[in-house]
């Protein structure tokens, strides 16, 4: 099967021609398959390389295999999640293990990668620095909006359990003094705790892409929450600054504004992310170079674990990775 094409487990295909499911699928890994004599077998389970695949922009990420377990992966963004997009899937996330393994692709081809997209772990920064000296470091832009948006839905939730335990109080006390609780209800037909439950949704979003009801909803809870509407604004123009053309210079001089409404809005949160870009302040400012993400990565992880559900779950890790290669290597 080619990687655009649905996998189909084994046990389903054998039971499609009326032959034993279980037994097709031992045939197909001892016999059919070219698992047997695979070069990579012996050391599959910890890692495996595909030196061929290495290009000149590279993507480098993680990826839960199975259990929780975590894989380093890097992939080669020309093969756009086709084949030869697998460079190195790597048991771990310790930087050393995985550099000691990265390290045995020739220097040659590792020098000639211009730039590598990853996130902000240290372990990640740590792996392009010593793997790919010439390359520059890009870190994607959907982590950094990522914590923005969280510090929003941090500040909604604390509104919303305080919400909660508002009106918790409000039908005890009613029960007690056997009246009616008298729960104020929005002009939508939301509850305090149903607005700021079903308003999670809309703060992921920019303001011209609210649908009416959406629209109706932010507007009440932004009278109602007016440091939610600040926090709201602050995750928006950090988005708007990635999302605009604009040259690295420029960036820089929109990011020291939004530092600064940062700093005046006293939220912890904010100025947590605030000294977080600051460390990684040159590898975030890459990105308006080429523009360039982690999203071929991201999308990569996403056909793992989609090729991974399709044969509910991973029993033998080699003979997955081999099944893998077949797909991406």
């Amino acid at each position: 099967k080619s990687a655009d094409t649905k996998t189909l487990p084994l046990e389903t295909i054998g039971e499609m021609y009326g032959i034993d499911g279980k037994k097709f699928r031992r045939q197909y890994k001892k016999s059919l398959s070219e698992f047997k004599n695979w070069t990579q077998k012996p050391h599959a389970e910890d890692w495996i390389i595909y030196p061929e695949n290495c290009s000149e922009q590279l993507s480098l990420d993680e990826v839960a295999l199975s259990e929780g377990e975590l894989y380093t992966v890097l992939t080669s963004k020309t093969a756009r999640g086709r084949k030869g997009s697998i460079v190195a899937i790597i048991k771990g996330t310790k930087s050393d293990e995985v550099i000691d393994k990265i390290l045995k692709i020739n220097r040659n081809l590792r020098l000639k990668v211009k730039e590598i997209t990853l996130d902000m772990a240290g372990s990640m920064k740590l792996i392009s620095k010593q793997c790919f000296p010439n390359a520059v470091k890009v870190i994607d832009r959907f982590h950094v909006q990522k914590l923005a948006i969280e510090a929003v839905q941090e500040l909604r939730i604390k509104h919303r359990w305080e919400a909660i335990d508002k009106e918790n109080e409000i039908l005890k006390q009613a029960k007690d003094e056997k009246t009616k609780p008298e729960i104020l209800i929005f002009e939508n037909g939301d509850t305090r705790k149903q607005i700021l439950a079903r308003s999670r949704y809309l703060l992921y979003k920019s303001r011209d892409k609210w649908t009416e009801s959406q629209c109706k909803r932010a507007k009440i809870l932004f009278d109602e929450y007016p440091d939610l509407e600040k926090a709201y604004n602050l995750s928006d123009k950090l988005r708007k600054i990635y999302n605009q053309n604009i040259l690295k210079s420029v960036a820089m001089l929109k990011l020291a504004h939004w530092f600064n409404d940062v700093e005046t809005s006293g939220f912890k949160s904010f100025s947590i992310l605030k000294n977080t870009i600051t460390h990684h302040y040159n590898e975030i400012l890459n990105y308006f170079e080429n523009r360039s993400t982690n999203a071929s990565a991201e999308s990569f992880n996403a056909k793992i674990k989609n090729f991974r559900l399709q044969l509910r779950g991973v029993k033998d890790k080699p003979f997955f990775l081999f099944r893998l290669t077949k797909l991406f290597a």
